[in-house]
């Protein structure tokens, strides 16, 4: 899922390798440009508004952004009396931020003592993803985490024979299905509602969020828990997949042109990072159109 998420070249399950004559690092960061204006609500102010936001890569963690401490409001951080340790980027130091009437303990951080190869990130702050009110690009909310610039989807309308099976019943077949390339993970496949039997899908309790996709709805097949699902209001990056239905091949039988499809390793999201959790309370909470006016 992007650049070092999932099985990004820099994940540490990357399903890819460097052709190189010596082995890399266990563990690689990898910081650039984000060259889109971020901004950051809390307590009914905008705290942070930057053109000049730093995104860093790290293995097993989604991207986060870092501000220029000169593009954050004065006064708003106030330093902890707390001090942790970054295996490659050394000290952390803490600060709870408050605006308005509200205040987030443990809510930002910066690095006073980087190593030299990481000064691209000297003098920058980041904020914790869940503790703010949200963030932006422009006037667009971003809900999730930032965006990864390598995360990409495409979508490919095939005639491929797509059956699915819980048992003897077939539960959907389509010769129009479409497919879903995901950075990071094995193509997914998506049928049209007309093509599934819906009464063998019994809605299930639990709702999930993606960033990219948007928020999705899952169903039990007979005894299979949570086989199939769908986004019935998919992001317009990805609307072709409105309403379509995708089915686990390990919970139910999917096959292919006859070839019966097995689920990859390596396909399973888990939320990582101190500030991450990709959960379907942020998105339900509403994503509200930016609040005019500046710093």
């Amino acid at each position: 899922m992007g650049l070092a998420w999932q099985q990004g070249p820099l994940s540490t399950r990357a399903v890819g390798h460097f052709l190189v004559e010596q082995p890399l690092p266990e563990q690689m960061l990898f910081a650039e440009p984000l060259r889109r204006r971020m901004r950051v609500r809390f307590g009914g102010e905008w705290v942070a508004d930057s053109e000049d936001v730093v995104l860093l890569h790290e293995p097993g963690r989604y991207p986060v952004a870092y501000f220029p401490v000169a593009d954050v409001r004065e006064g708003l951080l106030v330093a902890e009396n707390r001090t942790t340790t970054h295996r490659e980027l050394g000290p952390t130091e803490w600060f709870t931020v408050e605006a308005g009437d509200q205040k987030a303990p443990r809510a930002a951080w910066r690095y006073p003592g980087l190593p030299g190869h990481a000064d691209v990130l000297r003098d920058r702050v980041a904020f914790a993803w869940r503790a703010m009110d949200a963030f932006y690009e422009e006037d667009e909310r971003i809900v999730g985490h930032a965006a990864d610039p390598y995360h990409r989807i495409d979508i490919r309308q095939t005639s491929r024979h797509l059956v699915v099976r819980d048992g003897d019943r077939v539960v959907a077949e389509s010769r129009r299905p479409v497919v879903l390339y995901e950075s990071g993970f094995a193509p997914r496949w998506y049928v049209p509602r007309e093509d599934v039997d819906l009464t063998a899908l019994t809605p299930a309790e639990g709702q999930t969020f993606c960033p990219y996709k948007g928020l999705a709805g899952y169903y039990d097949i007979g005894s299979g828990k949570r086989a199939a699902w769908g986004y019935p209001e998919a992001w317009p990056e990805v609307e072709r997949v409105s309403g379509f239905v995708s089915f686990e091949p390990d919970v139910v039988d999917v096959t292919l042109d006859g070839r019966k499809l097995a689920l990859e390793p390596g396909q399973t999201v888990t939320p990582h990072g101190v500030d991450r959790g990709l959960d379907p309370d942020e998105l339900k909470a509403g994503v509200a159109p930016a609040p005019t006016g500046g710093n």
